[in-house]
């Protein structure tokens, strides 16, 4: 007779729990979109974070850029570099600097609440002679 009286509490934790994951996945929903670019100028890297609420998912954006080493996400990628976007001439703006480093790079920004994940396509950086 106990185990038949434990059976409603679980089954009651259960549906809650299921409540509160899929309430979430419905805010995720709701995330707006963000685009992050990159592009080379020689070794030096640089790019823009872009959404349609820009104060929230843009302004102050934290920025990876990473050094693809072989098939892009194969899981040897190489976390090369990081800045944040800032206001700039209108466009929310990141830089590298120049790295002095040749190779195939992409940028990141991760999910952050309210704003959706991107990254942007591999380019090529090549040292100017």
């Amino acid at each position: 007779m106990p185990s038949r009286l434990m059976i409603l509490p679980t089954l009651a934790v259960v549906v809650v729990t299921g409540l509160v994951t899929s309430g979430g996945a419905v805010g995720a929903a709701g995330d707006a979109t963000t685009t992050v670019t990159i592009k080379a100028e020689g070794t030096d890297l640089s790019g823009t974070v872009a959404s349609p609420k820009p104060k929230r998912c843009a302004d102050g954006r934290h920025v990876v850029v990473f050094k693809q080493k072989g098939t892009r996400g194969g899981g040897d990628d190489q976390k090369f570099a990081s800045d944040i976007a800032s206001l700039s001439g209108g466009v929310y703006r990141w830089s590298t600097g120049n790295t002095g480093t040749p190779g195939r790079f992409y940028a990141v920004v991760r999910h952050i609440t309210g704003c959706k994940a991107d990254s942007s396509p591999t380019i090529r950086a090549v040292r100017n002679p």
